[in-house]
């Protein structure tokens, strides 16, 4: 769960740095939202199948670890 937690805190104080980047060079609040999200509007077939694959791994390792703990407990 500390992996999660600090990956997404992570995630979001990068993404809050780049919109804040956008809007102090005076783009509007929905452009700087466009920048942000872009990257992932012009990945191809394969390279999408690429990121989930590897979401979908983290993910599945988490739950694995998460209940391997749980049987431990008992």
């Amino acid at each position: 769960m500390k992996i999660i937690g600090i990956t997404l805190l992570m995630m979001g104080c990068l993404m809050a740095f780049s919109l804040s980047l956008d809007i102090l060079q005076g783009f509007d609040v929905s452009d700087a939202l466009y920048n942000a999200l872009s990257p992932f509007r012009v990945m191809e077939v394969a390279e999408l199948v690429v990121l989930f694959f590897l979401l979908f791994l983290f993910f599945m390792k988490i739950a694995y670890d998460v209940i391997k703990k749980r049987k431990e407990a008992k």
